[in-house]
């Protein structure tokens, strides 16, 4: 980024501020989370007609049901709704600077054109995975532990949760995509013909002899251009039009799987944790 853009950078970080730290958005997902609770009384997903701190077997909702659906529920969506507002500046602020005149360069060694440092701003909402994989876990262990459901048959929505939550998490960065699926095609077609060139230009100097007699491969700069050129020509090719690495991607499967670890250590018979353990260590 040279002088002329940083302005329109700061613009937009300015916007964003702005916009981040607004009163009326957060009122208005505030009235939001309350005004779903005020017409959904159930609290319980995975639960039907078993009785528990939320709700009676008759299916009328208990005092501490009521405070649960009411406060602390209206509590968790506002904060789950502020953070996918947070998630919606976020993602507006990539596309705003990614249409920016951005000095971005295909060979860069972390294969995303200079722009791998966004996958560890990703790792930040880690532990938003964390807490919505509680959630789901304390779904899966009030099933199987009032319903005496099997941990078999729950398998689906604990996957699930942790593929979209993934997915999500990646989709902010979808936005420099076409930036920089741009910038890896041009590299390819300028980096691809610079190579050739210089390969032909070697060929000839270096396997048809067309050298003069006192000039020797060793120690000649030819060949250490000619491999310099041949590393970034494969960089380019393998460079990511979505810059996310594994260790993020692995960062984020933990922090979802995590909260179900102590649901499957509770569900599992503990001769088949046994088994399963020396089964590994074997």
């Amino acid at each position: 980024m040279d002088e002329k853009t940083l302005p329109s950078f700061e613009a937009v970080i300015e916007r964003t501020m702005r916009w981040r730290d607004r009163i009326l958005p957060e009122v208005i997902l505030a009235v939001a989370a309350i005004f779903v609770s005020l017409f959904i009384v159930k609290t319980e997903l995975l639960m039907t007609g078993a009785s528990n701190w939320h709700s009676l077997r008759s299916g009328e909702v208990s005092a501490a049901g009521s405070w649960f659906s009411l406060v602390s529920i209206s509590i968790f969506r506002f904060l789950l709704l502020r953070w996918i507002w947070r998630m919606f500046l976020w993602t507006s602020f990539l596309w705003s600077v990614s249409r920016i005149n951005l000095f971005l360069v295909a060979t860069h060694a972390d294969l995303a054109a200079g722009l791998g440092f966004l996958s560890e701003g990703q790792k930040a909402f880690g532990p938003i995975v964390f807490a919505g994989g509680c959630v789901v876990a304390a779904e899966v262990g009030n099933a199987i532990a009032y319903q005496g459901a099997a941990l078999s048959s729950l398998k689906a929505p604990m996957i699930a949760y942790g593929v979209i939550a993934i997915i999500v998490l990646v989709v902010p960065l979808l936005v420099v995509a076409p930036v920089l699926l741009e910038i890896r095609r041009k590299a390819l077609i300028e980096y691809g013909a610079q190579v050739t060139i210089h390969n032909q230009l070697f060929d000839q100097k270096w396997i048809q002899n067309k050298r003069p007699a006192s000039e020797t491969l060793l120690g000649n700069p030819d060949a250490s251009s000619l491999a310099d050129f041949g590393t970034s020509f494969t960089v380019v090719r393998q460079m990511r039009v979505v810059p996310i690495d594994r260790p993020t991607l692995v960062t984020l499967a933990v922090s979802a799987a995590l909260p179900m670890l102590p649901v499957v250590l509770y569900a599992t018979p503990a001769d088949e944790l046994i088994r399963a353990t020396l089964k590994m260590l074997g």
